[in-house]
């Protein structure tokens, strides 16, 4: 970056860095401590769809390659579209199985990347449990390579949480990159695996 960057306010965009996935079972260890919450073995990666049988074949291949898991317990992988017309490729496993699930979140991303739809890419989500059917999911923005945690309140409606999640944000500030622009916390309603 050089000074005429600085000057005229233009930076460089954070590269994503898949690897930080790799930190989710850790933070679920201080989330447990901090707020009560355990994973459920669920988690996502939302991507645009596009049209074309090489993106076809890219989603159909990381599902085969998820599904030939040996140690899979849960049900297959499934692919669904939300009403924004995105799409979500829903991976399950047992609760104690988080590792795996970050894995196979790490595959998905990875996949898409190498096959030239990294841009496509727009989330990953991990989900956990609290008690009194309390959700939460830890958010992983592709594009800024950082986390952000989204809570919906239990019930009817689409409201969120915000004391919760910025209690996780704070309570994980030593495990995850935090995404630190709260306008960035998109919300996920009706996301598979929350």
């Amino acid at each position: 970056m050089g000074l005429l960057d600085i000057l005229l306010g233009r930076t460089k965009p954070v590269l994503p860095d898949l690897d930080r996935l790799f930190a989710l079972p850790s933070a679920a260890v201080t989330l447990e401590a901090a707020a009560g919450f355990t994973p459920t073995g669920t988690g996502a990666v939302c991507f645009a769809t596009v049209e074309g049988s090489a993106f076809e074949q890219t989603h159909r291949e990381v599902q085969a390659l998820l599904d030939a898991d040996a140690d899979r317990d849960g049900p297959p992988v499934e692919l669904s579209q939300d009403e924004y017309g995105y799409s979500w490729l829903l991976s399950q496993r047992s609760p104690e199985q988080l590792s795996s699930l970050v894995n196979d979140l790490h595959a998905v991303n990875s996949s898409m990347e190498v096959n030239g739809f990294g841009p496509q890419l727009l989330c990953s989500l991990a989900g956990f449990r609290g008690e009194g059917d309390r959700r939460l999911a830890l958010v992983y923005l592709y594009k800024r390579g950082t986390f952000y945690p989204f809570a919906p309140l239990p019930g009817a409606g689409q409201r969120r949480d915000n004391a919760l999640e910025l209690q996780v944000k704070a309570a994980l500030a030593d495990d995850l990159r935090m995404e630190q622009d709260l306008s960035r916390w998109f919300p996920v309603w009706g996301a598979p695996g929350l």
